[in-house]
């Protein structure tokens, strides 16, 4: 059992605003809205104490693979998240065989019965040619409801999120499959007009994967899917801030747009997170890492970031200029809400897990904590 803190001095952001010089009591594994008898004063005066951040599109880091490793492996890149603040992540496929995803599934769904990540985001096969970015074309496939659900059932309630270009073949009808087993039905790799993308979104699509990449861009005659996943309430859209996926003002477009409420910042992480510069295998395909931008060695298509999440949280506090409320809701809060589990996490609330990050003036990260220990112990 963890021992009681009661952490002072910090601005804390709460779900109402920030507090200066304010204070969170931790006793156990979880926030205590009391301070139970001796427990440790931890003075953070200074600093900053924001919820741990909740990522729901990651394929690995720190050398490891969430798509092809072993357990060892995927506990290894959740290892090396959670040193940077990612106290729950959702562990992302890319597309392969359906016998090797279903595979996958099994090994992660029972990583995720043991609390160690948060459920399983399929992201291909179902997917367009047209927009396959770093999938294999070869392994791609249509979206057959019947084949939905085998990855479905193969992750034994543990699929939390499936990515799929809902314009193709069985598309509308996969999406409600979806809906109806409570997996999130996420429209990405898409090539789909704005009409096709309203469909989906009102057969039960829910979220944007990775908004502006893998889509036709925005027209002024033909607005395709991201102004339709944009102006539509029901939508969270994910956003990839690592200044390389995405313009400053196309960031800030969607952001002003969409919304703090309606934003997820994602990392789309590879094997290289954490790690370094060098050649990887992202599924199939072979990936060179050159100055922590991740493109494959074939045809040079970005392939996932190298990004993690207290860089995010920086970047878009420092050089986009959100406020760091409206960066908590988009780190912690939205995806916790997306992923049923606000009432766990997402948030520094009493009776919710303790999972908290610890920043400095600058936002750089001085600690982190989960479920009651530190993953990260502060100077």
């Amino acid at each position: 059992m963890a021992a009681s803190k009661v952490l002072t001095g910090a601005h804390v952001v709460l779900p109402t605003g920030t507090v200066p010089a304010g204070r969170v009591i931790v006793d156990g594994t979880r926030i205590a809205g009391s301070a139970p008898e001796g427990a440790e004063t931890v003075d953070l005066s200074g600093h900053w104490l924001v919820p741990g951040f909740v990522d729901i599109h990651n394929h690995g880091g720190g050398g490891a693979s969430f798509t092809s490793g072993t357990v060892d492996d995927v506990l290894k890149g959740v290892h090396t998240h959670r040193l940077h603040g990612t106290t729950t992540v959702v562990a992302s496929t890319v597309t392969g065989e359906m016998d090797f995803l279903a595979q996958r599934a099994g090994l992660l769904s029972e990583l995720a019965e043991q609390g160690e990540i948060a459920g399983i985001h399929f992201e291909g096969p179902f997917i367009s040619p047209c927009r396959k970015g770093a999938h294999s074309e070869n392994l791609l496939r249509h979206p057959d409801p019947a084949d939905v659900r085998k990855l479905i059932d193969a992750a034994r309630g543990q699929a939390r999120m499936l990515t799929l270009a809902t314009e193709l073949p069985g598309g509308i009808d996969s999406v409600r499959l979806l809906a109806e087993h409570g997996v999130i039905a996420a429209i990405g790799h898409t090539d789909a007009t704005y009409e096709q993308t309203v469909e989906a979104i009102d057969a039960g699509a829910t979220v944007a994967t990775h908004l502006y990449n893998a889509m036709p861009a925005l027209g002024h005659r033909a607005p395709g899917p991201i102004a339709a996943l944009l102006e539509d309430e029901r939508i969270t859209v994910e956003l990839i801030n690592d200044g390389t996926h995405l313009h400053p003002a196309a960031f800030e477009l969607a952001f002003h747009h969409a919304g703090a409420d309606r934003v997820a910042l994602i990392t789309d992480a590879m094997d290289a997170a954490g790690f370094g510069d060098g050649r990887y295998m992202l599924g199939p395909l072979e990936v060179e890492v050159k100055d922590s931008v991740a493109r494959l060695v074939d045809g040079g298509s970005i392939a996932g970031s190298t990004l993690t999440q207290d860089r995010a949280f920086k970047r878009s506090v420092t050089v986009d200029g959100l406020s760091v409320e409206d960066t908590v809701r988009a780190l912690s809060a939205n995806p916790a809400r997306l992923l049923g589990m606000y009432d766990r996490i997402g948030s520094l609330e009493p009776g919710k897990d303790a999972d908290l990050v610890v920043l400095d003036e600058g936002f750089g990260l001085k600690g982190v904590m989960r479920k009651g220990e530190w993953v990260v112990a502060p100077d």
